[in-house]
């Protein structure tokens, strides 16, 4: 799609990108070094403190966290399992070969997004910082740019298909209903999880372990750090599964 105009219909038309679709489009080509380095910057910034300076309610509140940043996790390998859809685009911009509707993407227009929302938060509250706090809304703000762009790339190839799934299905919260019908005989897939889904899953498991060692080490110091030896052993058995997973990947071993 081109940066400062787009066709419409069957017949290309110049008219203006709205600013919001240029944004996203931007944000869509370079997202996989953005969150990375908006997690480092709030790590980086950030002052761990807990609600009201009770340990307590931080501990129910870090407990709330995990359950959201979980739960993102599981929804998108509930996506994944049942429908693929071809979140990398082609050549880093919005691209798509059809337009996926089964699975969840019958209930939720944007589920894996949904997902790293969820992520996000739960992160947020873990750290439990307003640093951290603050990522939700540009969060929240680069996705919906990004939203912007792939629904005028999805518009503009499928027209009315695309506006009939569009009055079909919200683009964040789920219908709760019909599931048993979307999901009929559609078969889990395993493999694709583990290829497609290895990198979310396994950097959610050491962002959450960085926060923990990050607020150890900051209200603590290094009297209150796990030995050396036993975070290099952790880290190493992380990285090993890591490789372990891409290789699985990149062989062909397990088919996606």
């Amino acid at each position: 799609m081109q940066a400062d105009t787009q066709s419409t219909g069957g017949a290309a038309v110049d008219t203006p990108v709205p600013p919001v679709v240029r944004l996203g489009n931007f944000l869509f080509r370079y997202r996989n070094a953005i969150g990375p380095v908006l997690f480092l910057s709030a790590l980086v910034a950030a002052v761990p403190s807990d609600p009201w300076e009770r340990p307590d309610l931080g501990r129910l509140v870090a407990a709330i966290g995990l359950l959201f940043a979980v739960a993102g996790g599981a929804f998108r390998i509930f996506t994944i399992g049942f429908e693929y859809i071809e979140r990398g685009g082609r050549n880093r911009q919005v691209f798509a070969s059809k337009l996926v509707q089964g699975g969840v993407f019958d209930h939720c227009r944007n589920p894996l997004y949904v997902g790293n929302i969820l992520i996000c938060i739960g992160l947020a509250l873990v750290a439990r910082s307003i640093a951290f706090y603050l990522l939700i809304p540009i969060v929240l703000f680069a996705y919906s740019c990004i939203v912007a762009a792939e629904e005028a790339y999805l518009r503009d190839k499928f027209g009315t298909e695309y506006d009939m799934y569009c009055a079909r299905v919200a683009p964040w919260w789920p219908r709760m209903s019909g599931w048993s019908r979307s999901l009929e005989g559609m078969r889990f897939n395993w493999g694709r999880v583990l290829v497609k889904e290895y990198n979310t899953i396994l950097v959610l498991v050491l962002s959450l372990g960085l926060l923990w060692l990050w607020r150890r080490y900051v209200i603590g110091g290094t009297e209150v750090m796990p030995h050396p030896a036993l975070l290099a052993a952790a880290f190493v058995g992380w990285a090993s599964i890591y490789l372990f997973a891409r290789w699985l990947k990149k062989s062909g071993t397990i088919k996606g």
